[in-house]
Parts: C-alpha cells; sequence; structure tokens
C-alpha cells in the first residue's frame, strides 16, 4: 500500500469515528428528518405472495435470520466473486446508449495475477471426449480397417470428421433449447471481473437512457393484456391473464424492485470530492429513505409500489426453488480455485446452506406451469425467448457498472429458470435434479453457478435492506 493510500485510509478511520460520536449526538434531528416520509404504506407489505404459498412474515423470518448471513458470506469466497462478463458488445437495438461518463460507472477489471490459479488454467471442453468414437487417422486407421475387414460380420464404427461436426452442431442446437439467457463468450472480449471491488450502488446513471433500458423490458418482452397503455402493469389487470404470463412479469417486476433497493441502499450521498469524512475523495454512499419513498410510496407509483415489492418476495421464492433443485449437482461441484483451505471452506458453507434451504417448505411449484400440451409447450418457447431478449437488452445499459450487475443479475435468474423449466431437468424421488449425468440431464457451467449464487444473494439483501428501511423510517 502507498503512503498516499495509507494516510487516505487512516484518515478515512478517524473521520468516521468522529462522524458516528456526530451521529449519535445528534440522533433526534435525524428522527425529525425521517418523520416526514410517510411510512404507514409498508404496513400493507404483509400477507400472501402472489402465485405461492408462502407470506411476506415467513419469508423475511427465514431471509433475515438463516439466509441472508450464509449467502453473504458465500458470494464473499473466491469462486463466487470472480465473475466472467463481456461489457464490451454494442447495444442491438439502438445505436445512441448514451455512455454514462461518471467514475463511478466504471469498472476495475481483473489482471491476470489478481486471479485465484484455478481460474487462469486453459479452456476445458464442456463435454468429455468419448474415446469410443474418435476418429483416428494416418496410417494406424488403416492398418486397424484392413485388420478388421478379415474379421466375419465386420461393421466399420469409425466416424468421419465431417460427421463429428455435425454431431456438435446438432448438440450445440439442443443445448441453446435450454438458455434462458446469453452467457459470457470466449471471443476474447470476455473479462473476469472481481465483484467485491466493483459493488452495485448508485453511480448517477439515470435519465432518458436508463428509462429505455426498462421501458423497451416492459413493452416489447412482457406479456401484456390487450389494451393496455403505459409502461408498468397494473395489478388488478394480471388476473385476466395466464399463470405463465403472470410469473413472468412478476419475475421481471421482481428484479427491478430488488436493483432499485441496491441503489436506495447505496446511494451516493456525497460526491463533492476530499471532504471531512471522505479525504482522498472516493464518494460516500448510505440509505437514503427519500429515494426508497420515491420508488416504492404510494404517492408516486400510483399505489403500486407495495405490489412491486411483493413480486421481489416472489422472485425470491422462484429462485430458493431452483436452488433446492439443483442440489444435488450443486453438492458435487469442486468450488476450485487451487487455494485447498479456501475450497474446502467454500465446499463446507454451501453444503451448509443448501441444507437450511432444504428445510424451508416448497413454496413455488414449477410443475403447475406450462401444462396442456402442444399449446403450453409453445408458450414455454416463448416465454424462453422473452427472457433471453431480456438478456441481450442488458448490453444497451450505458453505465459499465450497472450492465455488470444487471447481466449477472439476469444470468443468475435465466440459470434459475432453466432448471425448473429445462426439458433435461429431470428430478429424482425428493423432486430434486437427478445426478446421473449423461447427454440427458442437465449441466451447470461455473459461469452458471456464480450467477445464481450471486443473483440470489442480491435478492436476499434486497429482503433484508427492506427491513432496515422500515426501522429507518420508523
Amino acid at each position: 500500500m502507498s503512503s498516499r493510500s495509507a494516510n487516505c485510509l487512516f484518515m478515512l478511520v478517524v473521520n468516521v469515528c468522529l462522524y458516528m460520536s456526530v451521529v449519535c449526538f445528534f440522533s433526534s434531528s435525524s428522527t425529525i428528518v425521517n418523520s416526514r416520509i410517510d411510512n404507514s404504506w409498508l404496513n400493507e407489505l404483509k400477507g400472501n405472495i402472489d402465485e405461492t404459498n408462502s407470506t411476506v412474515e415467513i419469508v423475511d423470518k427465514f431471509n433475515n435470520y438463516q439466509i441472508y448471513p450464509r449467502i453473504v458470506s458465500i458470494v464473499s469466497k473466491d469462486y463466487f466473486k470472480f465473475f466472467k462478463v463481456n461489457l464490451r458488445r454494442t447495444c442491438p437495438f439502438w445505436s445512441d446508449d448514451s455512455k454514462c461518463a461518471m467514475r463511478y460507472c466504471q469498472v476495475e477489471s481483473c489482471q491476470l495475477d489478481d486471479l485465484p490459479i484455478g481460474l487462469k488454467g486453459s479452456h476445458h471442453s464442456l463435454v468429455d471426449e468419448d474415446m469410443s468414437i474418435k476418429y483416428m487417422e494416418g496410417p494406424q486407421q488403416q492398418e486397424c480397417e484392413e485388420a478388421m475387414h478379415d474379421e466375419l460380420g465386420y461393421i466399420n464404427t469409425t466416424i468421419s470428421a465431417a460427421a463429428m461436426e455435425d454431431f456438435a452442431l446438432w448438440q450445440a442446437h439442443d443445448d441453446i433449447q435450454d438458455m434462458y439467457c446469453t452467457l459470457p463468450d470466449d471471443d476474447g472480449e470476455a473479462e473476469y471481473v472481481d465483484l467485491s471491488l466493483n459493488p452495485e450502488r448508485y453511480t448517477g446513471y439515470k435519465g432518458p437512457s436508463a428509462n429505455r433500458v426498462w421501458n423497451t423490458i416492459y413493452m416489447e418482452n412482457c406479456f401484456r393484456p390487450k389494451n393496455l397503455f403505459g409502461v408498468y402493469m397494473i395489478s388488478s389487470k394480471l388476473t385476466g391473464m395466464c399463470l405463465e404470463k403472470r410469473a413472468f412479469y412478476r419475475a421481471i417486476s421482481g428484479l427491478h424492485t430488488s436493483i432499485n433497493i441496491h441503489l436506495s441502499a447505496q446511494y451516493l450521498l456525497s460526491d463533492k470530492g476530499s471532504t471531512f469524512l471522505n479525504p482522498c475523495g472516493t464518494g460516500f454512499w448510505g440509505p437514503n429513505a427519500e429515494e426508497f419513498e420515491r420508488k416504492f410510496g404510494p404517492k408516486y407509483t400510483k399505489g403500486e409500489g407495495t405490489q412491486w415489492l411483493r413480486n421481489l418476495y416472489f422472485l425470491y421464492l422462484v429462485e430458493l426453488r431452483a436452488l433446492q433443485k439443483a442440489a444435488p449437482l450443486l453438492k458435487q461441484v469442486e468450488y476450485y480455485t487451487g487455494n485447498d483451505k479456501e475450497d474446502e471452506a467454500t465446499r463446507l458453507a454451501v453444503h451448509n446452506f443448501l441444507g437450511i434451504i432444504k428445510k424451508f417448505p416448497q413454496q413455488f411449484n414449477e410443475h403447475t406451469m406450462f401444462l396442456g400440451g402442444q399449446q403450453a409447450q409453445k408458450l414455454k418457447e416463448e416465454f424462453r425467448l422473452h427472457f433471453r431478449n431480456v438478456s441481450t437488452i442488458m448490453d444497451c445499459v450505458g453505465c459499465d457498472k450497472c450492465r455488470l450487475w444487471g447481466k449477472l443479475q439476469v444470468q443468475g435468474l435465466g440459470t434459475a429458470l432453466k432448471i425448473l423449466f429445462s426439458n433435461k431437468a429431470r428430478t429424482n424421488g425428493y423432486n430434486e435434479l437427478s445426478t446421473t449425468v449423461n447427454k440427458h440431464t442437465l449441466q451447470l457451467e461455473r459461469s452458471e453457478i456464480v450467477a445464481l449464487f450471486n443473483a440470489f444473494g442480491r435478492l436476499s439483501t434486497s429482503i433484508y435492506e427492506i427491513e432496515k428501511f422500515r426501522k429507518l423510517l420508523r
């Protein structure tokens, strides 16, 4: 650490201590400021969670006391904090994506030396090579064929290179049918990012560019009743839609809600360069109750704010169910980074976490969706394509840090949907994914596992932050 950085850190610690003393001394004035905000509407956030058999109270208690501390610890491990992402893709829908110029929008990518040794190796094939059908070339193949022709009933079992290429294309096609979002590509554009160095928080990115992203997601990808005007759907209108279309809208709304909570809880409170509290001028973040009120209060949302918060709870249960279902596969993952002690701690933490969520009763039942034969399968494919398009829209986010977290959370949700609805998601007698691995069973890549845990961690944090806002507003 440089002397300047050390001095900045020392000054920051001293000033924060002084600041906390000031806050405690003037706590009465803080109460007066908060009392200006009417928090009675938050009392309506209780009772049943739509499309499930759970309640807000059950989730609050389960999440805040058992899940939140564990998932925060897990995603801080090296295996989960390094996420591979391509932030250089151009927006395929419009050209003027209005790049955010603020320094807080920038993402700090990883240097090779920063990566754990387990992430520095060469790329490995997703499917182990089947040596029984390996195509042989050269003199050895010719000798083998000549010897085999002498045998009675000879069958030529060799497969040409062209045929192998066709098989690979067929397999790739089959795999795409299970993908709900785009994955990091290996074209040299994707880079590893240390999520702990790039926390999700308010960067100042707002206005027409940010609004256009969400407007496009709602207007062009969410299923909508006929003759519906406006971007957001009034909750009473959802009753006229089928379960699958309602679930899609609630999931997108829940994701939007979660992101807005993160930005309200980590709001840029000061950006004036070097200050008493922030001697090195790196910004000062904290909870902004007024921003939370603007995002969800009935005065600003035409009474829909509590329903948007309720959709967050719905999405939480969807991703929780995916983790429950995938538990047998997730227990088999080595979580390898090259650090034996760290890897063992990660495995123990994940196994403990999966054991805890198994105790939570199944509150979202994916088996009630996409029933009814051919028409249901058509709707299922439409559902998948809509969500895949949402993942592409993330490339239109003008703030790199916002794009990073948007892509991660969308990929995490896409992985959850893949686990719940893939044709390869075969289950065992406990309604969990089968661990018998073959070409007809579901498999997860590292990036999907990392995104799944981090996305659920963001939802868990959002629900935890709601309780903090309750107390702050009280």
